[in-house]
């Protein structure tokens, strides 16, 4: 049986009513995982909760899933907000995966004055944070904004949410010490491989939303850096406690 099997659908969920299943889909449950008619699986769409369904139809491009009784309620806290500087494309697919298992709730993609990478697939990258989400047992898929630059963040990011900038010349405060102070609507600002520039710092600390902070005396990867700061958070104040 494969009832741990989680498909991420935008239907609404609900007592005896069924879900068409996407193309990509029924051939995952078709002939990747080889399932077929009687077969369960869980649904979620991130507002219903989960449910169990009961594959009713399959074939090559479609299948049909009857809806049979719900396994969780709607209760997941919201996360943090991630805004990082996109790597390589690995690299890049590898923070939206991790940062979606350790809760966050938005990923903002942002290019800085070091950012190498020009533009992001923003539907891959949700691609990547729905089969994530489907992994991990999350209710709820996080956010994927389209790339923006640090400009146009800034002057959108709400003032009542505090964001957290990494920097790495040591020049904050360390984080556990910040976080331990902070609730859940944090955000956390992750730079590229080169760093932030000395003028985008010098900026930060001008904002009365910003708060530099440092994840000690090591320089990071990008990648590290964002699942860092994500595990920090998650240890002092978020879901882990």
């Amino acid at each position: 049986m494969a009832a741990g099997i989680r498909l991420y659908v935008d239907s609404p969920l609900g007592a005896s009513t069924a879900v068409e299943a996407t193309a990509d889909q029924a051939h995952y449950l078709g002939r990747v995982m080889r399932l077929g008619v009687g077969d369960p699986i869980l649904l979620f769409n991130g507002r219903d909760g989960e449910w169990r369904a009961e594959i009713t139809r399959m074939d090559k491009r479609t299948a049909e899933m009857a809806i049979r009784e719900k396994t969780r309620d709607q209760t997941e806290a919201a996360g943090p907000w991630l805004a990082f500087a996109p790597v390589k494309k690995t690299g890049t697919d590898f923070i939206v995966q991790k940062a979606t298992e350790l809760g966050a709730s938005r990923l903002m993609p942002v290019a800085t004055a070091n950012t190498q990478t020009g533009r992001t697939n923003t539907a891959r990258l949700r691609a990547q944070a729905v089969e994530a989400a489907e992994q991990c047992e999350r209710l709820s898929v996080p956010e994927v904004s389209d790339m923006t630059d640090l400009d146009t963040l800034l002057a959108d990011w709400p003032q009542d949410r505090p964001l957290f900038a990494l920097d790495e010349t040591g020049g904050g405060a360390p984080l556990a010490a910040i976080a331990a102070t902070a609730g859940a609507a944090v955000g956390f600002l992750v730079g590229p491989e080169g760093g932030f520039q000395a003028r985008e710092l010098d900026r930060f600390a001008k904002l009365p939303f910003i708060t530099p902070v440092t994840l000690g005396p090591r320089i990071l990867r990008a990648e590290t850096a964002c699942l860092a700061a994500l595990s920090v958070w998650q240890a002092v104040v978020g879901d882990w406690t």
